[in-house]
C-alpha cells in the first residue's frame, strides 16, 4: 500500500472480535473507509453489521483488533469518543426526544449561548435554515411527537450531519421514507461525499445499494465475506455472498392465475362496507378478502394502508360504516375483539407495537395466546417451553435459548418471534403491517415463503409492503391507496409495477 492509499483512508478497522455470553458476534473482521466514499456494509440479520458499527461507536468494546481514524490509533470507548472523532450516526430506529420541538432536538446538547444562557433565537434562526438547507418540510417550533415517522428520520440525519464529521454512519436511513425523500437524501449524501466525508451506509434495498454506493463490504456469521467495487459485484452474487447459498425462485411459489380458487359466490372471511375511522384516519372503503387469499396493499408513505388495517382490527375504531366477518355483521371496537375473532396483526413498528423488549423469546412468543385465553386460564410453563420450542423451529428463529431476552436477537428474529406470536393463535385472517422491513433478504425469503403456505392452508392474508417486487411476488390482488382513500384494486395481469404506479399517480382510477 502506497502513501497516497494510506493517506485516502479515514477508517481502518483490523481484526475487530466481540463475543457476548452464547454467541461469537464478531471474527476477525476488516473493514476500510475511504474519503470521499460511500461503502455499503451488507450482510443478513445476524451477521455483525449493528455489532461492528457500535463497536466503532463506542457502545461496545472489542475483544480483538485495533481502530484507526486517518491512519492513526483511535481509543473509544463511548459515543462521545466517537463524536470527538468526528464519527455521526444515525440508526434505524430514530434516537430522538418526542416531547422536544424539531429546533430542540436538533441542538440538544449544543446548545448556542448568550450570557451563559440558551439562545433560543439563534436556535429557531439556525433551525429554519438548516431544514430549508436540507429541504426538510418541518416546522422548527413543533414538537416532535407530532411529525411524521419519515420527517422524524430526516430530522435525525440533519442533527448528525449539522456538526462537521469525517465518518456519517447511516443505519437504514430510508425505511421509513418514500422516494422523495429518499431522493432528498441521496441527493445530501453526494453532497457530503463531494466534501471528502466518509460514508457508512447500511440497508436492505438492493436498488439503493447500486444506485449511489462505491464499495461493499459484506459480512456472515460474523466473519468477513470481502470487499467490493460495487461495479464488480452483480446483484445475484451479492445476495449469494451475504446467504451463503442461491435463493429459490419465490416466484415459482406463487399459484398461477388459473390455479386460484374462484372467488365468485364465496362469503368473504372479511368485508368492510363503508367503513371508515374519520378523515384524520382513513377514509370510507369498501373491501373483500377471501380465504386463502393474500391481499396486498399499496401507495405511498401517507397513503393510508396501515390505519385501513388498523381500522380492520380495531386497533384505530371504525366510526361509520359495517364491518362483516364470514358474513356475519361485526363490531371489532378493539384488538382484543379480534383476537377473539380469530384475526391477528403483525405491526409496522416492531420495537413500538410488537416486541416486549424486557420479556423473554418465550414470553413474547405466548402472550397473546395467554391474552386470548385470560388470566384464569394460565398455561402452564410445560406448555409455553413446548409452545416456544416449537415455534423457534418451525420458523428457525436464531436465539441462544427460549429464555433469552428478545431485545438480544436481531431484527429479522424479532420479527419472526412476533410472527410466532400470532400463529400460535391460530388466526384465520392475518394482517402483516411491513414484515420484511430492515430485515435481510435471505429472512425476507422465509417469511414471503411462509406468507404463501399459510395462504394455501386455508389462511387469508392482509400484506403491505414498501417494497413492489416482493408484493407483485406474494399477492393475488393488490388494493391501491392515495390520501386516506382507497382508489383501486388490481389483480390478474394488471399486478405489475407499471400499472400500480400509474394508479398511484392518480393516472388511471383502476376499479374498486
Amino acid at each position: 500500500m502506497n502513501d497516497e492509499e494510506r493517506n485516502d483512508r479515514v477508517l481502518t478497522m483490523s481484526g475487530i472480535g466481540i463475543s457476548f455470553p452464547g454467541v461469537h458476534a464478531l471474527n476477525n473482521v476488516d473493514f476500510t473507509l475511504r474519503r470521499g466514499e460511500i461503502h455499503a456494509l451488507m450482510g443478513e440479520n445476524g451477521a455483525g453489521k449493528s455489532t461492528l458499527i457500535k463497536v466503532l461507536t463506542g457502545v461496545y468494546r472489542m475483544d480483538e483488533g485495533n481502530v484507526k481514524i486517518e491512519d492513526k490509533p483511535a481509543v473509544i470507548l463511548s459515543p462521545q469518543d466517537a463524536r470527538r472523532y468526528g464519527v455521526s450516526t444515525v440508526y434505524q430506529e430514530v434516537n430522538l426526544c418526542q416531547n422536544l420541538t424539531v429546533a430542540e432536538n436538533l441542538f440538544l446538547g449544543h446548545e448556542p449561548r448568550k450570557l451563559g444562557l440558551i439562545n433560543w433565537k439563534k436556535i429557531y434562526k439556525d433551525a429554519v435554515l438548516l431544514l430549508q438547507r436540507l429541504n426538510i418540510s418541518a416546522d422548527p417550533a413543533a414538537q416532535l411527537d407530532t411529525c411524521s415517522i419519515a420527517i422524524q428520520q430526516l430530522i435525525a440525519i440533519a442533527r448528525a450531519v449539522m456538526v462537521e464529521c469525517k465518518i456519517l454512519i447511516l443505519d437504514e436511513p430510508t425505511s421509513s421514507l418514500d422516494e422523495n425523500e429518499v431522493k432528498k437524501l441521496f441527493t445530501l449524501m453526494r453532497q457530503l461525499k463531494e466534501q471528502g466525508v466518509g460514508i457508512i451506509f447500511i440497508t436492505h434495498f438492493l436498488e439503493q445499494v447500486y444506485e449511489i454506493c462505491d464499495r461493499i463490504t459484506v459480512l456472515r456469521n460474523g466473519e468477513l465475506v470481502g470487499e467490493y467495487k460495487t461495479e464488480n459485484l452483480p446483484r445475484l452474487q451479492l445476495v449469494t455472498k451475504m446467504i451463503g447459498k442461491e435463493i429459490d425462485d419465490l416466484a415459482n411459489l406463487k399459484p398461477d392465475e388459473d390455479e386460484l380458487k374462484t372467488q365468485e359466490g364465496e362469503i368473504p372471511v372479511v368485508e368492510a362496507s363503508g367503513l371508515s375511522s374519520g378523515t384524520q384516519r382513513i377514509n370510507p372503503f369498501d373491501l373483500k378478502i377471501y380465504k386463502s387469499e393474500v391481499i396486498g396493499f399499496s401507495g405511498l408513505l401517507g397513503s393510508g394502508r396501515s390505519e385501513l388495517v388498523r381500522t380492520l382490527y380495531g386497533a384505530d375504531k371504525a366510526i361509520h360504516g359495517n364491518l362483516f366477518l364470514k358474513g356475519e355483521n361485526s363490531k371489532v371496537n378493539k384488538p382484543l375483539d379480534a383476537m377473539k375473532k380469530r384475526m391477528a396483526y403483525l405491526p409496522e413498528d416492531r420495537k413500538a407495537d410488537g416486541i416486549f423488549a424486557d420479556l423473554t423469546v418465550r414470553e413474547n412468543i405466548i402472550i397473546a395466546l395467554q391474552t386470548k385465553h385470560g388470566l384464569f386460564r394460565k398455561l402452564s410453563r410445560k406448555e409455553m417451553e413446548k409452545y416456544a420450542d416449537q415455534y423457534i423451529e418451525l420458523l428457525n428463529i436464531k436465539t441462544p435459548s427460549s429464555e433469552t431476552p428478545i431485545r438480544s436477537l436481531s431484527g429479522g428474529n424479532q420479527q419472526k418471534v412476533i410472527l410466532a406470536r400470532w400463529l400460535l393463535t391460530n388466526p384465520e385472517f392475518m394482517i402483516l403491517d411491513e414484515p420484511t422491513r430492515g430485515i435481510d433478504v435471505g429472512t425476507k425469503t422465509e417469511i414471503q415463503k411462509l406468507i404463501l403456505k399459510l395462504a394455501a392452508e386455508g389462511k387469508s392474508v392482509a400484506f403491505i409492503s414498501s417494497e413492489l417486487d416482493e408484493m407483485l411476488r406474494t399477492c393475488s390482488r393488490i388494493v391501491v391507496m392515495r390520501d386516506r382513500n382507497k382508489i383501486g384494486e388490481l389483480a390478474g395481469k394488471d399486478i405489475n409495477q407499471e400499472k400500480i404506479m400509474h394508479t398511484i399517480a392518480g393516472g388511471e382510477n383502476a376499479a374498486s
